[in-house]
């Protein structure tokens, strides 16, 4: 009997659904929660154009108020599936399942566990969210294990590009005083994990991630593939601006990099908006936060002049795409914007 090879898809590879979760309360959105539940219709009625939407609410009366406000927006709401489920936080990018593929032609949501972020307490019910997604999918949930102990990693933590290559970042995965997700664990533990369970063989350590991220280093924030050979990364040209010599030194180690066959990668600047703070905290504006769909890049704008570049180049890096901007001022203020708070679950493959 053959063994069973896992792949994490790309991101623009063939989706099922994009699942998001529709906040219930406004404690990442402190005196903003009204806003920004606008801000989620507009979310789900542009992606339900391209594509379902699997939609976790905590009950049937917060689904019957959510498919009201979507009705009022003239949202497709025939392409939206609920899932009744509680939540700590709606970010699903990092809560939510890995759906891979695999070579006997099946698929599999991974389940690796999630631990706020190692910030934050009061995460338990959101350890709940993979086994009622993957039970709504009606696909096998997989716990991640290394060595006898269950793998923390959230999706935020990872960028693929469906080949082999996989991008993360040294002070979100290696640190061991902050927030410590995985004590102990080495690059190599690391890699391990990646080749079983994503089909990666080929890893590409970055750096610090950007000034004002509470995760402690995403790299969605900082690097994304648009295609299995092109990267697109922030630069901060202002050299006052913490943010400058941090992403300045994760282009050099994209310079120096190579793809999973050996080949360097075709990198390309996207600028950062300036800088956005609300209270006392520097918010992680960032354009790369941005959410692919079947036929849509949503990308998180900021009333910033660098708002059009960066649609510009965007909608260039994805020619078959609606490239649109989603205003995400408010957004952000609950310290990530459209890729943090989404997953994609990749398409079952056709059998041939």
């Amino acid at each position: 009997m053959s063994e069973i090879i896992r792949r994490l898809p790309a991101e623009w590879e063939p989706h099922q659904v994009t699942l998001l979760c529709f906040p219930y309360n406004g404690n990442d959105w402190p005196g903003k929660y009204d806003v920004v539940k606008w801000a989620f219709v507009e979310i789900i009625r542009k992606v339900a154009e391209f594509e379902p939407v699997l939609l976790v609410v905590k009950s049937e009366e917060q689904q019957q108020k959510v498919d009201a406000m979507l009705q009022q927006a003239h949202a497709n709401t025939k392409q939206v599936k609920y899932i009744i489920q509680k939540t700590n936080r709606s970010w699903m990018r990092d809560s939510g399942p890995i759906v891979v593929q695999r070579s006997d032609g099946k698929r599999e949501a991974l389940q690796f566990r999630f631990n706020g972020w190692a910030k934050y307490a009061n995460h338990r019910l959101d350890l709940q969210v993979p086994p009622a997604i993957a039970k709504a999918l009606n696909v096998p949930l997989t716990e991640v294990v290394y060595q006898g102990r269950p793998v923390i990693l959230e999706g935020g933590a990872i960028e693929v590009n469906g080949k082999g290559t996989l991008i993360t970042t040294e002070e979100c995965l290696l640190d061991q005083t902050t927030q410590v997700r995985n004590p102990g664990f080495t690059k190599e533990d690391y890699a391990a994990v990646f080749e079983e369970y994503l089909g990666v063989t080929h890893v590409i350590w970055l750096g610090d991630g950007i000034e004002g991220d509470d995760t402690h280093g995403h790299v969605d924030d900082i690097c994304r593939f648009v295609n299995p050979t092109t990267v697109v990364a922030c630069v901060e040209p202002n050299k006052k601006d913490v943010n400058h010599r941090r992403l300045a030194k994760n282009l050099d180690c994209l310079k120096d990099a190579r793809l999973e066959d050996g080949s360097k990668l075709n990198i390309v600047s996207l600028p950062m908006p300036g800088r956005l703070d609300f209270e006392d905290l520097r918010l992680p504006a960032s354009y790369v936060n941005f959410l692919v769909t079947n036929g849509c890049v949503l990308v998180p704008t900021f009333n910033d002049p660098n708002d059009a570049k960066a649609l510009g180049i965007l909608s260039d890096l994805f020619p078959n795409l609606r490239v649109i901007g989603i205003h995400a001022v408010d957004l952000v203020w609950g310290l990530g914007t459209l890729h943090c708070l989404s997953h994609e679950i990749t398409a079952a493959v056709s059998k041939k």
